[in-house]
C-alpha cells in the first residue's frame, strides 16, 4: 500500500462517518407507530435489488432523463461512475472520489420541491412494479409485529423516504444532498450512504431511538451491506450476490431468493447473445461483399 492511499483511508472513514449520521438526522419517521408494541426492535432494509429490481437511482435518473434534467453525456459518465463504485467498493479511492463528486451532480440547480413531486411521478412510472412482493411481505410482518421498519439505501433521502411513504413503512436512510434554500448545489452532506456508511447511519439511529440492535433485523442483497447486517441479530440475504451467498451459509443467516427465472432468463441472454452476434457478423459480412463488388 503506498503512502498516498494510507493518507486517503482516515479521509474516506471520516466522509462515512458523515454520511452516516447525516443520514440518521435526516430520517423521517411517520407517526403510524408512534407507540409500538416492540420499541425496541426494527428491521432496516437496503433498497437496490433487495426492495426493488434494480437501482433506484438509475429509475430516478431515466426517469429525469426524459423531463430533460440532464444530457446523455452526462447520465452515461454517472452511470459508468456508479457502476464501478458498486462493484468496487472502496477498493479504488481516486474512483470513489468521483463517484462521490458526480453522484449527484446532475440535480445541481433543481430544487427539493422540483425532484419531489417528479420523484411521485417516477415512482408511479417506473418503481412501483418493480417492487418484489416477497421483500414487502417480509417488511409488512416487522410491522405486522409492531415493529418499525427504515428503509438504508445510497439513493437520495428524498427519493429513499417517497418510496418508504409508498410501501407504508416507517421511513428511511439515504444520502443527503446539499441544498441552499431549497436548491441543491450537486454537492453531497458526507459521502454516498454505502457500505460502512450504513453501519453508522443504522448505529445512530438506533441510538436515537432506543434500538436494542441484538433483537432488530436487517435484509440486503449485497456483500458490501456486510458492515450493516453484521450489527442485528437477525440477518437476511435477499437476492444475495455470490460472496454474500457464501457468507450468508457460513453464518447461518436465513436467505431469501425472489429472482424466479433466473436461470432461464441466463440461457435466454446467452441467446440473445448468440443471435446479437450472429446479426453483427453477417452485417460485416454483407458490408465487406459490397465493398468488393465495387
Amino acid at each position: 500500500m503506498s503512502p498516498s492511499d494510507r493518507s486517503r483511508r482516515p479521509d474516506l472513514q471520516s466522509r462515512s462517518t458523515l454520511a452516516g449520521e447525516a443520514a440518521a438526522a435526516a430520517a423521517e419517521v411517520e407517526t403510524a407507530l408512534s407507540t409500538p408494541q416492540d420499541p425496541r426492535s426494527a428491521a432496516f432494509f437496503d433498497v437496490d435489488n433487495t426492495v426493488m429490481q434494480g437501482a433506484s437511482i438509475f429509475h430516478l435518473a431515466r426517469g429525469l432523463y426524459r423531463r430533460k434534467f440532464f444530457t446523455t453525456r452526462d447520465i452515461v459518465g454517472a452511470a459508468w461512475k456508479q457502476a464501478y463504485f458498486r462493484v468496487a467498493g472502496i477498493e479504488d479511492p481516486e474512483h470513489v472520489a468521483d463517484a462521490r463528486n458526480s453522484a449527484l451532480a446532475f440535480i445541481a440547480g433543481h430544487t427539493v420541491t422540483e425532484l419531489e413531486e417528479l420523484g411521485e411521478e417516477i415512482f408511479d412510472e417506473a418503481m412501483a412494479h418493480r417492487i418484489w412482493p416477497g421483500t414487502r411481505a417480509l417488511a409488512q410482518m416487522h410491522l405486522d409485529q409492531g415493529q418499525r421498519v427504515w428503509l438504508v439505501t445510497a439513493a437520495p433521502i428524498e427519493i429513499a423516504s417517497l418510496i418508504a411513504r409508498r410501501l407504508g413503512l416507517t421511513g428511511a436512510l439515504g444520502t443527503v444532498a446539499e441544498h441552499v434554500d431549497g436548491v441543491y448545489t450537486g454537492k453531497l452532506v458526507g459521502d454516498m450512504l454505502h457500505g460502512p456508511a450504513k453501519a453508522v447511519a443504522v448505529q445512530a439511529l438506533a441510538e436515537r431511538e432506543g434500538l436494542d440492535l441484538a433483537v432488530c433485523s436487517a435484509y440486503s442483497d449485497s456483500a458490501n451491506d456486510l458492515p450493516m447486517l453484521g450489527l442485528v441479530g437477525d440477518p437476511c440475504a435477499i437476492n444475495p450476490d455470490p460472496k454474500l451467498r457464501h457468507h450468508a451459509r457460513e453464518h447461518g443467516w436465513r436467505i431469501h431468493d425472489y429472482r424466479t427465472g433466473r436461470k432461464a432468463a441466463r440461457i435466454g441472454m446467452i441467446g440473445v447473445s448468440a443471435a446479437a452476434g450472429a446479426t453483427v457478423a453477417a452485417a460485416v459480412v454483407r458490408r465487406q461483399a459490397r465493398r468488393l463488388g465495387r
